[in-house]
């Protein structure tokens, strides 16, 4: 590929998350996902292998279901099953969270439930499959297969999308396609559902943590009014910003306004502002008016990471998480607008090898084998990459990241540095701290695109962890709230 300056602009919401482009250059689809849950079907591909439902309970405590979900929110579900058996909702495991507006099929375990009293609950078809010693986790989750159809779409839909999948084959180096559809290659960003549709602040969150500056974490999740947003929360969101010192939100930039020290900080005014259905935000704003928090406190002050960590560990980790994933993001923009290819190396890049135990219908991306690509070895791993056995890869940025060489290292560093970041600023207390790892920049798929009543139906799998709107979005050219 060669630098590009005529590359196709994404939607502004993206743009605010890292993903600057469009591959394919066409127009798009439009139309609409998840008209009814019918429409967006995702079935694991698992990596689990349980053992008979007669094995002793006491060597395997947990049963495993393979459960079928209409409309279900997959955390809603884990609560309601567990209400249903009167367990805590510790004892629901499972590996992969899934989209609500969907049909979905994964697995659950179950700690020392027997199959005989598993509840009949609307909208879910739940299998017994057999028993495990150990509860799922992420790991357990190779990939899923997606089938989707996109309504409303426009007439000449069948001819926009030839034109999207040649551009995109080319991308992808068109290898390792199957005879009856097409290798399809697309960068590999994080989608839009990492940082929020309506409401992309996650990231934004996660970046003042990592530069130290907890205090705007806090204003930034509970203040930081959105256009989108229902007026009461909108308003409830202005109101701390006022006790912050900070008037009428931000524009979508990662590092926001920082407030000037002048708010009134009552924050007992705020929690009569915010309603019920925020409880998060009422969580950090309760802790902030018990400790009587001063709004020029400075913002590395432990009273700021007291009030953040009011919410779940695991949407601590999110915050971060969601700031790894934006940087990465921004990584492969750059590396689209130079014009530097993703199917293949160039010198001063680090690839990562294929995990052998990956499902026949899928490739996985093995992160813990990479190995740096000097000018001597870029043919050889050429090869490698052709053939489906490496992948080129960029930094979810950590304490233990090494950076690449040559440009993809130029252009690592040069994101960092625009986002005042350091790999040192990931060691961070708590369920803040991140030592980082990486992760493919192509996303790959065989794709097999039909027609069902005049909507484009499209098939396809995925490894863990990407994103089936990432690839779609290319066809549509929406915005993300019509993914």
């Amino acid at each position: 590929m060669a630098p590009s300056d005529t590359l196709r602009e994404a939607h502004p919401t993206e743009r605010a998350a890292g993903i600057d482009y469009y591959v394919s250059d066409g127009d798009g689809i439009g139309g609409r996902l998840r008209e009814t849950p019918e429409d967006f079907r995702v079935r694991e591909l698992e990596a689990f292998d349980p053992e008979p439902l007669g094995a002793d309970t006491g060597s395997y405590p947990e049963l495993v279901v393979r459960v079928t979900l209409r409309d279900w929110d997959t955390n809603d579900f884990a609560r309601r099953i567990s209400d249903a058996l009167g367990i805590s909702r510790e004892r629901v495991s499972w590996a992969g969270t899934k989209d609500k507006r969907a049909v979905t099929t994964q697995l659950f375990t179950l700690r020392e439930v027997d199959p005989d009293d598993l509840p009949a609950i609307r909208g879910a078809d739940i299998e017994p499959l057999g028993r495990a010693g150990r509860r799922l986790s992420f790991g357990d989750l190779a990939g899923n297969a997606f089938d989707i159809r996109v309504t409303d779409a426009v007439d000449e839909a069948p001819e926009r999308v030839a034109d999207v999948v040649s551009d995109l084959r080319a991308f992808g180096g068109d290898a390792g396609g199957a005879e009856d559809g097409a290798a399809v290659g697309v960068p590999n960003y994080f989608g839009q559902q990492r940082f929020g549709s309506r409401r992309p602040v996650t990231h934004r969150v996660g970046l003042a943590v990592v530069r130290g500056d907890f205090r705007e974490a806090v204003r930034l999740y509970a203040g930081n009014p959105s256009e989108t947003e229902p007026d009461d929360t909108r308003a409830a969101r202005a109101r701390v910003d006022d006790a912050f010192g900070v008037a009428g939100g931000d524009a979508a930039d990662d590092a926001g306004p920082a407030a000037d020290g002048t708010g009134d900080g009552d924050w007992a005014a705020c929690l009569d502002a915010i309603p019920g259905k925020l409880r998060f935000e009422r969580s950090m704003v309760h802790r902030l008016a018990d400790r009587g928090v001063s709004p020029d406190a400075p913002p590395d002050h432990e009273d700021w990471r007291h009030a953040l960590e009011a919410v779940p560990s695991n949407l601590q980790r999110l915050f971060v998480n969601a700031a790894q994933s934006s940087l990465f993001n921004r990584m492969l923009s750059e590396r689209l607008r130079r014009g530097l290819p993703f199917d293949r190396p160039v010198a001063g890049d680090v690839v990562c090898f294929a995990d052998g135990d990956a499902p026949e219908e899928l490739y996985a991306p093995d992160t813990d084998r990479l190995q740096r690509v000097d000018a001597d070895r870029v043919s050889v791993v050429t090869r490698h990459c052709e053939r489906g056995r490496a992948f080129v890869t960029a930094p979810l940025v950590g304490t233990e990241t090494d950076l690449g060489d040559g440009e993809p290292g130029a252009i690592e560093r040069e994101v960092l540095d625009e986002a005042g970041i350091d790999p040192g600023d990931f060691a961070l207390p708590g369920e803040f701290d991140s030592t980082g790892t990486r992760r493919a920049i192509l996303l790959r798929t065989d794709l097999d695109v039909t027609v069902d009543d005049g909507d484009p139906r499209f098939a396809f799998a995925l490894p863990s962890g990407s994103y089936a709107t990432v690839l779609l979005r290319e066809f549509t050219k929406c915005g993300p709230l019509d993914l």
